[in-house]
């Protein structure tokens, strides 16, 4: 994946070419200058842990004894590891010591690698391999004090690769000052033997099958093996897709003999604009989707749904009615779709296309029976 293959360490050197980097990723240069907690990165600001944090990944046996595209794919993960870093710092001088936090760093660094290598053309699987391991990136550190340990390991091994985590962990902890070091290199360990032990450290989790998958994730304290009763009576389809991303063409080709409930239909139909309250629009969806799930009718959820939030409210809703979820994600290249919505008969504005880009994160097998990302570039 391009430029990260170019730029990432290779045999028999393994140099981190660290000009480069800096002079290929504008995202790399907000880095420097943001200060960082002194007790746990004495080494000083983000840049600088970023940078040493490439070197430490560059020098690990397991590292260089992967595959070239693996090699490249943890790369790319560490040098993004941090990047919501510069909009999640505080600093607070309420104490004798400044105090510098950068709480939420993981999840928005999520939704900004996203955003990072969906603009560079990266395919959807690499793209989102890589956006997990940056959501997840701190959990070897403190994971074995979770008591929901289980749900998180068995959901990073449906959308990436424990052993990834720990790889990208160890870099991470390497890559700093501070004096609680080899305590937290004892925990990653643990963590990647609780993984195989839970047969999910470099493979997915097995489910007795999807349905029993799709409710152990909607049911908290549920044994994973449990092989759940099938008892479905009418499947959902949830669109999930930036605007323009080709959702009511993709309808027509492939669901054209479903209702469909609509909120961009519904939104016509009331006169209320992409940048009004949406509140009416999303209770009249709603009410049309209850009418059809009491019925027993399977039907078409057409929505921009970008968030996990969102696609959950119509999930949730769904599967009270005993509905088999699927679930369709639809994207586009960031040119295309962005020209896409410029010819459109009423185009998105480009604040509120930008704001639902900042929010957007890929469904995944954790919320529905079945997932398929479908990029429409080509169509």
């Amino acid at each position: 994946m391009e430029p990260f293959d170019r730029l990432c360490p290779a045999p028999p050197h393994w140099t981190v070419p660290w000009a480069d980097i800096v002079a290929a990723f504008g995202w790399v240069r907000r880095l420097s200058g943001v200060p960082q907690d002194p007790i746990h990165h004495a080494e000083g600001d983000v840049a600088t842990h970023t940078r040493m944090a490439c070197e430490a990944l560059a020098s690990l046996p397991g590292w260089r004894a992967r595959d070239e595209a693996d090699r490249v794919r943890l790369f790319a993960a560490v040098l993004l590891h941090d990047v919501a870093k510069p909009d999640c710092t505080q600093v607070s001088d309420q104490s004798p010591e400044a105090r510098i936090t950068a709480h939420g760093h993981s999840r928005r660094g999520d939704l900004m690698a996203r955003r990072v290598l969906w603009e560079l053309g990266a395919p959807v699987a690499w793209r989102e391999h890589v956006a997990a391991l940056v959501r997840h990136h701190q959990v070897p550190f403190w994971a074995l004090e979770r008591p929901d340990l289980d749900q998180i390991v068995f959901r990073v091994s449906l959308v990436a690769r424990n052993d990834d985590l720990a790889l990208l962990a160890t870099a991470d902890i390497l890559g700093r000052e501070c004096g609680d070091a080899d305590e937290v290199r004892e925990n990653i360990e643990l963590f990647a033997e609780y993984c195989a032990q839970r047969g999910c450290l470099d493979r997915p989790r097995r489910f007795a099958s999807d349905h029993a998958r799709f409710w152990y994730f909607r049911t908290p304290g549920r044994d994973p093996d449990y092989a759940a009763y099938d008892d479905s009576r009418l499947t959902v389809t949830v669109l999930s897709g930036l605007p323009a991303a080709g959702k009511d063409h993709w309808i027509a080709r492939h669901r054209g003999d479903r209702p469909v409930v609509s909120l961009d239909a519904l939104r016509a139909t009331f006169g209320v604009r992409p940048t009004e309250d949406q509140r009416p629009v999303v209770a009249q969806a709603h009410r049309l989707a209850r009418e059809h799930l009491r019925a027993g009718r399977s039907f078409v959820w057409n929505a921009t749904n970008v968030s996990r939030q969102l696609r959950d409210q119509c999930v949730g809703l769904a599967a009270g009615y005993r509905a088999r979820i699927e679930l369709v994600a639809l994207e586009a290249p960031a040119g295309v779709l962005r020209e896409r919505n410029r010819a459109r008969a009423h185009p998105v504005p480009d604040a509120v296309l930008e704001r639902l880009v900042g929010r957007w994160e890929a469904p995944d097998l954790t919320e529905a029976h079945t997932v398929r990302w479908i990029d429409t570039g080509t169509e």
